[in-house]
């Protein structure tokens, strides 16, 4: 089957919550870029080693390896350390976002994100 994905940069959209991972998608997708998804750590980790995407979007609280393991794991990566990191997340205490930083992602954002703030941030790490 070939691929019908926009042909803009590519984002890892990692997140549990489906209703909330195709909120992302189409958001993103409507303004130009490729998407991938997985629904845990562990698979964010397997699809950004396979697919060197531009950029991920990470949740922290997943099943299995959290989105903090996870950030860990790809920044220690010499293949995927230099890929941003963008963590988004329900945890939005100081010590949610401390821990967060300390992973090692490049960026915070405490749920709910308005569509128009990830906007901004993407594109800082990823313009079209």
């Amino acid at each position: 089957m070939p691929d019908t994905a926009p042909p803009g940069p590519t984002i890892l959209v990692a997140e549990d919550n489906a209703d909330q991972r195709s909120l992302y998608v189409a958001l993103l997708t409507g303004v130009g870029y490729r998407v991938l998804e997985a629904s845990d750590g562990a698979e964010a980790v397997e699809i950004a080693r396979q697919s060197q995407p531009g950029l991920v979007l990470m949740d922290v609280t997943m099943p299995g390896t959290s989105g903090w393991n996870a950030v860990r794991t790809l920044k220690q990566d010499p293949q995927t350390h230099m890929i941003p990191i963008i963590v988004v997340t329900g945890l939005a205490s100081t010590w949610d976002r401390d821990a967060s930083i300390a992973s090692g992602c490049d960026e915070y954002l405490a749920k709910p994100v308005q569509p128009v703030r990830l906007l901004e941030e993407v594109r800082k790490f990823l313009p079209l």
